[in-house]
C-alpha cells in the first residue's frame, strides 16, 4: 500500500455533500477520460438526506461553472433564486426597527480608508452598511444582482443562491452521471473491509459485494459511517459556546404567483434562537433554530407560527418537521485513507449559511491537493486537518459574534449567550482588540479566511458596537467621505438598472442567461 497510486475515489453518501464532491473531483481529474481518476458514488437508497440546506454564498459560483453546469439549468431545475447577502432582525434589542444587513458586496474603499472610524466619527445616524455599500439598498427594494443581458455566473453585485436542496442533489447527480463520467451504485453499505494496516480496502455492499477503492469519501450525514463509526474519531461538541441544538422546518407558499422574492435570508430572533426566511420562486423556505435548554418544541412552533401568521404565512400552515443536531465538529477530518465532508465532518447551525460553504471549501481542497500515491496521502491529509480545524473554529468565532453583542434582556438564552465561560477565548481577545480600532485584515492571518474582515465589520457595528475614544487617530476622513458619496452613487444607478428578483428569473426560464 506504501507506493500505491490512487485511482479509485470512492464517495459514500449523495445530497449536496456527495455529488459536490463527486463531481468537483471528476471534473478536475477527468474521471470520463480512460487516463483519469476513476470516481464512484454509493448510494443507499434505505437512507434519506436532510435536504434543508437552501442558502450558499457567493463562492458556489465558482463551484458550479468549475463542473461545467449552466446557471440558467440550475437556476430553472433546482427552484433557485439569487441571494445577494443576510438581514438581521431584533437581534440587537428585540425592537421593531432593530435591523441590519450583511450584504456579499465589499464596502466601497475597502482597505483604502478608514471607513469605521469616518463613520462613527460623523455617519452614525446611517447604518454602517447602509452607508458604506449600495447591496442593502438593492435587497430592501426586491433588485435582482444581475440584468438579463448579464453572462451566466458574472454579476453586477456580488451574489450567491436559495435554492431547493432535494432538487440540488438531483440535478447535480444527472450532471455527474451524464457528463462527468462519476459511477453509481445504488446500495446500502453493510459493513467495511480493512487492510492490515488500518485503510479501508473495501466497502462491503448489499448486493454490489465488495466495492474497492483507494480514496474513500464520507458523505454519510451526522452518522460519519467511515471517519465517526468505523474509525471512532471523535466528536467535539460545540454546544457549550453555541447553544441551538433543534430546528422546526417548514415549506410555505406565497400569498400570490407575484408576490416579490426577497434579495436576502432573512433572520428574525427569538427568545430561544432565530427564524430563517428564505424566498424561492414557487414558495419560502421557514424555519425556527432553537436551543432545547431554553425553550420547549411546543412553545418554538407556536414562535413559528406566529411568525408565518405576521409575515403572510397561509392559515393551514403544514406541521413542521424537527430535525435535532449536536453543534460540533470531528476532531479530525482525514484519516488515514478517508476524509469526511460535510455534515460527517460537523455542523454547527444554519446561521450565516456557513454549512453547504464548507462542502465547498472541503471539496475543493481534496481537489487540489489530490494526493498522487499512498505516502503522499498523509501530509495531504495533515495540511487538510490542520486547516479545517482552523476553519471550524473561526466559523464558531464568528457565529457567536451574533450573540454575544446583542444586547436583549428577555430571556435566559440571551443572557446566557453573552456568559464568559460560553465565549472562545479567540473571540474574547478579538474583542479586547477591537475596543479601540476596527478589525484589519491583519485579524486573520490566513490567505483564504473563511469570513474576510469586512463581514466581521458589518457584523460588528450592525449590532451596534462602538470603539472607545482614545484610539490614535488614523486615516483620511475625506477620503472615506468620498467612498460613501461612490456607493450612494452606485445605489441611484443601480435601483433603476436592476430588475426585480421574480422579473429575472422569470426572464431566465423563459430565455436563460447569454453564456460567456
Amino acid at each position: 500500500m506504501a507506493s500505491s497510486t490512487i485511482r479509485h475515489v470512492v464517495v459514500v453518501g449523495g445530497g449536496s455533500a456527495g455529488w459536490l464532491t463527486a463531481g468537483l473531483i471528476a471534473a478536475e481529474h477527468r474521471a470520463n477520460s480512460p487516463d483519469g481518476l476513476r470516481v464512484t458514488l454509493v448510494e443507499s437508497p434505505d437512507v434519506a438526506t436532510i435536504g434543508v440546506g437552501e442558502g450558499t454564498w457567493p463562492s458556489m459560483r465558482d463551484t458550479l461553472r468549475r463542473i461545467g453546469v449552466s446557471e440558467s439549468d440550475f437556476l430553472r431545475e433546482c427552484d433557485a433564486a439569487f441571494k445577494q447577502g443576510s438581514l438581521f432582525a431584533r437581534w440587537s434589542s428585540g425592537q421593531d426597527n432593530d435591523y441590519y444587513f450583511h450584504p456579499f458586496s465589499l464596502p466601497q474603499g475597502y482597505g483604502e480608508a478608514n471607513l469605521v472610524e469616518r463613520w462613527q466619527e460623523a455617519h452614525t445616524g446611517v447604518p454602517f452598511a447602509d452607508l458604506a455599500s449600495y447591496q442593502p439598498h438593492l435587497c430592501m427594494a426586491g433588485r435582482a444582482p444581475k440584468q438579463a443581458a448579464t453572462p451566466e455566473f458574472a454579476a453586477v453585485a456580488n451574489y450567491g443562491y436559495h435554492l431547493d436542496a432535494g432538487k440540488f442533489g438531483q440535478f447535480l447527480k444527472k450532471h455527474c452521471l451524464e457528463r462527468l463520467g462519476v459511477h453509481y451504485v445504488p446500495d446500502h453499505v453493510l459493513g467495511i473491509e480493512s487492510h492490515e494496516d488500518g485503510d479501508i480496502a473495501a466497502l462491503r455492499t448489499r448486493h454490489h459485494g465488495l466495492l474497492k477503492g483507494d480514496l474513500f469519501v464520507d458523505c454519510t450525514g451526522m452518522r460519519a459511517l467511515l471517519l465517526g463509526q468505523h474509525y471512532g474519531v471523535p466528536f467535539l461538541s460545540q454546544q457549550h459556546v453555541l447553544f441551538n441544538d433543534t430546528a422546526l422546518a417548514v415549506q410555505v407558499p406565497y400569498a400570490s404567483d407575484d408576490t416579490p422574492i426577497a434579495s436576502q435570508t432573512t433572520s428574525t430572533a427569538q427568545r430561544a434562537g432565530w427564524i430563517w426566511d428564505i424566498g424561492l420562486p414557487t414558495r419560502r423556505g421557514v424555519g425556527h433554530v432553537y436551543s432545547s435548554a431554553h425553550t420547549s418544541d411546543e412553545q418554538a412552533e407556536r414562535d413559528l407560527r406566529a411568525y408565518l401568521a405576521a409575515s403572510g404565512g397561509p392559515q393551514d400552515c403544514p406541521t413542521p418537521r424537527k430535525i435535532s443536531f449536536q453543534p460540533g465538529y470531528r476532531e479530525h477530518f482525514w484519516h488515514r485513507n478517508c476524509v469526511a465532508v460535510g455534515l460527517s465532518s460537523g455542523f454547527i447551525e444554519p446561521l450565516e449559511a456557513s454549512a453547504l460553504a464548507m462542502v465547498e471549501l472541503s471539496a475543493a481542497m481534496i481537489v487540489d491537493e489530490m494526493p498522487v500515491t499512498r505516502d503522499h496521502m498523509d501530509a495531504v491529509a495533515h495540511r487538510f486537518n490542520d486547516t479545517f480545524r482552523y476553519r471550524w473554529e473561526r466559523v464558531i468565532d464568528f457565529l457567536k459574534l451574533h450573540y454575544v453583542l446583542s444586547r436583549r434582556e428577555d430571556s435566559a438564552y440571551w443572557l446566557d449567550n453573552r456568559t464568559p465561560k460560553s465565549i472562545p477565548e479567540r473571540l474574547q481577545e478579538l474583542l479586547s482588540l477591537w475596543r479601540y480600532r476596527a478589525p484589519m485584515r491583519g485579524d486573520f492571518p490566513r490567505i483564504e479566511e473563511v469570513f474576510p474582515t469586512a463581514s466581521w465589520q458589518y457584523v460588528l457595528y450592525g449590532m451596534g458596537w462602538r470603539n472607545e475614544a482614545g484610539a490614535t487617530r488614523r486615516g483620511d476622513g475625506l477620503l472615506a467621505d468620498s467612498y460613501f458619496r461612490e456607493a450612494a452613487d452606485l445605489t441611484r444607478r443601480m435601483l433603476p438598472a436592476l430588475p426585480a428578483n421574480r422579473e429575472l428569473l422569470a426572464h431566465i426560464r423563459s430565455h436563460g442567461l447569454p453564456r460567456h
